[in-house]
């Protein structure tokens, strides 16, 4: 059991919360321990101050501080941050993401940080939140940060998709290898025609999608368009808030009759000079593993591979 030296410290603490169908049903609480009397407990979670009397806990114990972000963490906050789902919760310092289904970054759970709870129980609410909004479960896993998630989902049946790629570059190298110029035209926001081609790369843009593309007011929609107005190559770039040094690329699609022209790489490097004035100096990306036509575009305008990520979904109900 936990003493006055451990006041001020990190605890899990396991109580008992009830009884189904003649079992004790038991819950855990992670957070920093902030007082302790002869009756209860209390503990700081990332969501709010718990009082656990001590008469329902089964067992406690000190558990190590909680650590610095890593740089794979930390870029998967700012990756989220240019990709802002319309519907976002907190599960402790994990996201969950919904976005009406359209794309799996915008409708899964990034789990970064402390969750609050146990991970069964994290990946048991996670479960619940989805299926609340008629969504599959998902949970996009970083490598090397989530060994034990990747654990926990395998047990439970979940399924992965492909590995993405998270790539990055200096804005200064991809404009010195852009080579020759080629007209681009950015817009502050997306005109009828850039969002048609989108939807043609992406299917159909519902409401939700087009929140995603909007959502962050630092933003350019690049296109190279024919003379009839109809686009040929589009990309966007984006300077989300709190990120003000990294430029974020998507949707850098070209029409098939038009590729392997150069013009997807002038629509990074455009974007990529637009955002150096801006102030920013670096650029990241995502683009899963057997694109490998996108990964050969990419390289040589200087993007390597930072980290992956795989997202698991869980079993239909």
């Amino acid at each position: 059991m936990l003493g006055p030296h451990d006041v001020g410290h990190r605890v899990v603490v396991r109580r008992r919360v009830g009884v189904r169908a003649d079992r004790p049903v038991f819950s855990d609480i992670l957070g920093e321990l902030v007082d302790l009397t002869e009756r209860d407990l209390t503990v700081r979670t990332v969501e709010r101050v718990v009082r656990v009397p001590r008469a329902e806990i089964t067992h406690a114990k000190r558990v190590p501080d909680r650590r610095r972000p890593t740089a794979t963490e930390t870029l998967e906050r700012v990756a989220a941050a240019g990709w802002p789902a319309p519907e976002q919760a907190r599960l402790g310092e994990w996201l969950l993401r919904a976005a009406s289904g359209w794309t799996a970054r915008g409708n899964s759970a990034l789990p970064l940080g402390d969750p609050g709870r146990t991970l069964r129980a994290a990946v048991d609410a996670v479960e619940t939140w989805y299926a609340d909004r008629g969504l599959p479960p998902k949970i996009t896993v970083p490598d090397p940060v989530g060994g034990r998630i990747t654990v926990e989902v395998t047990d439970r049946g979940w399924t992965p998709a492909p590995p993405t790629l998270v790539q990055t570059a200096a804005l200064a190298d991809v404009t010195a290898a852009a080579g020759a110029e080629i007209e681009v035209r950015l817009d502050a926001a997306p005109p009828d025609a850039w969002l048609a081609a989108v939807a043609g790369y992406k299917g159909t843009l519902p409401d939700a999608a087009r929140r995603i593309i909007t959502g962050v007011p630092l933003a350019r929609y690049a296109g190279i368009y024919a003379p009839d107005g109809s686009p040929i190559a589009v990309g966007r770039g984006v300077i989300a808030d709190g990120h003000p040094e990294w430029l974020g690329l998507s949707l850098v699609t070209v029409d098939p009759a038009h590729r392997r022209r150069g013009l997807g790489r002038a629509v990074v490097a455009s974007l990529a000079r637009w955002a150096a004035g801006a102030g920013a100096t670096r650029a990241y990306l995502q683009v899963e593993e057997r694109n490998t036509a996108a990964v050969a575009m990419y390289a040589p305008l200087g993007f390597r591979t930072h980290h992956a990520y795989v997202t698991w979904t869980a079993p239909p109900a």
